[in-house]
């Protein structure tokens, strides 16, 4: 049996097999070279085939938790960059998914929780005696990640270009300088913590943090809609 003959014959059998059909195109795209088109064509394919199937909540950090599990899923379905490369006999690739998108549901849950609990990156506590000494916080410690892998290069270029103006002049009122364009790339990987942007911008968390998640999500939505990316 010829290539094209396997190809047409797998892909029928296939159509009533999606866990089958994802191991397909999984092998297909790791068959090419990092960064290649064919590739990148492959891996938006089988986001837009997963992306209904992945884990759901209504948690305010679901879509930070689920950029993340892409970012994790074009770095590591091949190569393994940044952890243990995807392993089918270990389970499909929703489970694998699904997995690491709950991983990163619970490390968000954990990091709200502290920065809840903590206005400031820096705290002062007065002594017994009278001195004010500084309170480090490790969170700010994190390690950069690794570049962004060329399915995303297009998101980073879009918000940078933003050739309407729209994410420029979304933006929290009182404070143009605030606006969507900014705070997407601010939290595109490896992303700014909300800590670091109240600092930065003089405003509470939760006042950033809704913005984003009323204005500029919305946004990035439409955007990776118009890309076949959900």
């Amino acid at each position: 049996m010829n290539q094209k003959h396997y190809a047409i014959s797998h892909c029928n059998l296939i159509k009533e097999k999606p866990d089958e059909q994802l191991e397909y195109l999984v092998t297909q795209a790791c068959g090419h070279l990092p960064g290649s088109q064919e590739r990148q064509k492959l891996l938006t394919q089988i986001i837009r085939l997963t992306s209904k199937k992945l884990w759901r909540e209504s948690t305010p950090y679901y879509e930070d938790a689920l950029q993340k599990t892409w970012l994790y899923f074009c770095r590591n379905v091949c190569e393994g960059l940044t952890g243990q490369a995807y392993n089918p006999t270990y389970g499909s690739v929703i489970t694998w998914l699904n997995a690491y998108l709950k991983h990163r549901l619970q490390d968000f849950d954990i990091n709200q929780r502290r920065e809840q609990a903590t206005t400031v990156s820096f705290r002062h506590h007065q002594s017994t005696s009278g001195d004010i000494s500084e309170v480090f916080d490790p969170i700010n410690n994190l390690p950069a990640t690794p570049p962004v892998p060329p399915i995303l290069e297009n998101l980073e270029i879009w918000v940078n270009t933003d050739s309407d103006g729209e994410l420029r002049h979304t933006y929290i009122k009182g404070r143009p300088d605030v606006n969507c364009q900014v705070l997407i790339l601010k939290r595109l990987p490896p992303e700014v913590s909300w800590r670091e942007l109240s600092e930065e911008f003089g405003l509470p968390i939760p006042t950033l943090s809704s913005f984003y998640q009323r204005q500029c999500l919305p946004r990035l939505r439409s955007f990776a809609k118009l890309e076949g990316l959900l």
